[in-house]
C-alpha cells in the first residue's frame, strides 16, 4: 500500500535532505494527526505539489505538528506529453466531478471554459471564487491519488478566446457526438506525423475539449476547427459532461504509454 501524502511548504520541502527532520505544521499537520491518526513509526510522504516527494517515518505527532525523519528525497519528472482538460462549466457540479476524476487519472492542467451553452456563468467575482474552488478540488484529488504534482488550474476562457488560449498546443481534440474520427485514430495519426520532426517526445501537448450539457455550438466547433482542432468521438454512446473528459484521459494514457 502506498504511503499517505501531505502537502508541505514548497521552500521547506526543497530544503529537506535525507537524514533531516521535516516539520509539517498548519492544516495539513492537523489533518495528519487528528483525522488520519498518524503515529510515530508510520511511513508518510510529504510533497510540494510540483513534483518533489519526501519519504520518511513519523518521529512525533502532536496537534498541529508532525515531525518526519526524512529517508529520501525524489524529484519526480513530469510526463513527456502534457494533457490539459478544457472543461465547460456545467450545472450540478458535473464540471467539478470531471476535474476530480481527471486529476486522479493524471491530467496535467484543467481549463475552465465559459461556453455559449453553459448554464453556469462565472462573472466578475464568481470567476475568482470558481477558480479557487476548482483548485481545492484538484488539490484534494491529487492528495487522494498520492500525486506529487497538483494539476494547474488555468484562467477561465470564453469561446471567443479559447482558440487563442490553446494556440501552441500540438493537438487539440474536441469531443463531439457527431464526429466521424475516433479519438484513438486521431491520436495515432498525429503520433505518426510527428515522427521525423526532431521532437524527442513527438507530441508534447494535448488538449481535450469537453462541452456543457447542451453540447458545443456549431460556431464554437467551427472556430476550433479553423484553429486546427480535430473533432473526435469516443464511442457509440453520448457521455455526460462529467464523464467524457475522464474517459478520454483513460484512452490517452494508454495510447501515450503513460500507464506502462
Amino acid at each position: 500500500m502506498t504511503n499517505p501524502i501531505f502537502f508541505g511548504d514548497p521552500e521547506l520541502v526543497a530544503a529537506a535532505a535525507p537524514g533531516s527532520v521535516f516539520a509539517l505544521t498548519g492544516p495539513e499537520a492537523r489533518h495528519a494527526v487528528a483525522v488520519k491518526r498518524l503515529s510515530p513509526g508510520e511511513d508518510v510522504d510529504i510533497v510540494d505539489g510540483a513534483g518533489t516527494r519526501l519519504r520518511g517515518t513519523v518521529r512525533s505527532a502532536e496537534p498541529g505538528l508532525l515531525e518526519v525523519d526524512v529517508r529520501d528525497v525524489a524529484v519526480e519528472s513530469g510526463q513527456d506529453c502534457e494533457i490539459t482538460l478544457v472543461q465547460a462549466l456545467a450545472k450540478g457540479d458535473r464540471d467539478e466531478q470531471a476535474i476530480e476524476a481527471a486529476t486522479e487519472l493524471g491530467v496535467d492542467a484543467v481549463l475552465p471554459w465559459q461556453s455559449e451553452r453553459s448554464i453556469v456563468r462565472w462573472r466578475a467575482d464568481k470567476a475568482a471564487k470558481g477558480q479557487a474552488k476548482w483548485r481545492a478540488v484538484v488539490t484534494s484529488a491529487a492528495k487522494q491519488s498520492r500525486r506529487s504534482r497538483i494539476p494547474q488550474v488555468r484562467d477561465v476562457a470564453d469561446s471567443k478566446a479559447l482558440a487563442a488560449v490553446l494556440a501552441g498546443t500540438d493537438l487539440v481534440l474536441v469531443l463531439h457526438e457527431e464526429a466521424d474520427v475516433p479519438l484513438a485514430a486521431a491520436v495515432e495519426l498525429a503520433l505518426a506525423r510527428s515522427v521525423g520532426t526532431g521532437l524527442e517526445a513527438g507530441i508534447r501537448s494535448i488538449a481535450v475539449v469537453v462541452g456543457p450539457e447542451g453540447g458545443i455550438s456549431p460556431a464554437e466547433l467551427q472556430a476550433l476547427r479553423n484553429a486546427g482542432a480535430v473533432a473526435v468521438r469516443l464511442g457509440p454512446h453520448v457521455l455526460r459532461s462529467s464523464s467524457a473528459g475522464p474517459a478520454a484521459l483513460v484512452l490517452l494514457n494508454h495510447l501515450l504509454g503513460r500507464w506502462n
